[in-house]
């Protein structure tokens, strides 16, 4: 199946539910990683701001507890911004493996990593990280792997499905490898809508940018203008919603199927749940994950967690030797 017909068999999956639904990962076409890029320099939008304080501030100890001679894969590398915090401060790292969906984005940060750091080892990988990916084998010996996964995207994930993705990435580190992960915590609801719903219409862009993705690729008819962008905290389910809303009846083909939409009715296009530190320690530890070191901001809205695989640091060869 090629990554179109992907796409088409998953919207389709997705349009047909009761519940009318999107997969996030669809946000983050080229014009999608641009504006979430905006999104993150927003006022609002709180957690990138407030995890590169963090970053600043502990990325020493970080360090620390990475150890040397690391092999450092990064799930969604985007821009790679907050990785270049952490490989500042790393001794000595193996090799240094971005992984992300979207090519274009990819190969430009990759390019200005390997510039900045001429002597690391640097594998672009192009492809969907919520699968189980082959780590491309460095040259250099490496101590252990360690899984990055800054920002907030656990959170977009149901919690059954947090649970097996943490599973995912302690096989992927492997025996004595580690994670180090970002997490968003609870806290006031307005603040938590107002940063999937900026006053600029932003984040407006990036979720209706589905939509003209939907059409531009899969010859849909979604009339643009009929849908508008909403952010809901549902406090009982610990999550924000991100949805996009029939503002009139309209009907939409897709491939020759057709989805009739009543005026009100939404596509739920992306869930973001919030954790408190507690809660997060007991996921992690049933998906066989091991928390260390737990480092906040001083107002408790992040946090970024340290955990390893057990059985101790080991040492591998790039030649296998």
């Amino acid at each position: 199946m090629t990554e179109n017909e992907k796409f088409l068999d998953e919207v389709i999956s997705g349009l047909s539910q009761e519940q009318k639904t999107l997969p996030c990962k669809y946000l983050y076409d080229a014009r999608g990683s641009l504006l979430f890029e905006e999104i993150c320099e927003l006022d609002e939008y709180y957690p990138t701001r407030v995890e590169i304080a963090i970053m600043h501030r502990y990325a020493e100890e970080m360090s620390s507890r990475v150890g040397e001679e690391a092999l450092l894969i990064e799930y969604g590398s985007g821009s790679s911004r907050k990785t270049r915090l952490l490989l500042d401060s790393l001794r000595a790292p193996s090799c240094y493996v971005p992984i992300d969906i979207s090519p274009e984005i990819l190969a430009e940060s990759a390019a200005a990593i390997a510039k900045i750091y001429p002597d690391l080892e640097v594998h672009p990988l192009c492809a969907d990280y919520l699968s189980p990916v082959e780590i491309p084998t460095p040259e250099k010996d490496f101590r252990r792997r360690v899984v990055y996964f800054p920002g907030s995207t656990i959170g977009n994930f149901e919690p059954l499905e947090a649970l097996e993705f943490l599973a995912q990435m302690a096989r992927q580190a492997g025996s004595g490898g580690g994670v180090l992960i970002g997490v968003d915590l609870r806290k006031d609801s307005q603040v938590l809508e107002r940063a999937y719903d900026d006053a600029q219409g932003v984040t407006a862009q990036f979720d209706l940018n589905l939509l003209v993705r939907i059409n531009r690729e899969l010859g849909a008819d979604f009339p643009l203008e009929d849908f508008r962008h909403a952010a809901f905290w549902d406090r009982d389910l610990g999550r924000v919603e991100m949805r996009l809303v029939c503002k009139t009846a309209c009907r939409v083909d897709i491939a020759g199927q057709a989805f009739d939409f009543r005026a009100g009715e939404y596509i739920h296009t992306e869930s973001a749940y919030k954790y408190d530190v507690a809660e997060f320690a007991s996921l992690a530890t049933k998906a066989g994950l091991s928390p260390q070191t737990v480092w906040t901001d001083v107002s408790g809205k992040f946090s970024i967690h340290y955990l390893t695989v057990p059985d101790g640091p080991f040492l591998q060869s790039g030649s296998d030797r």
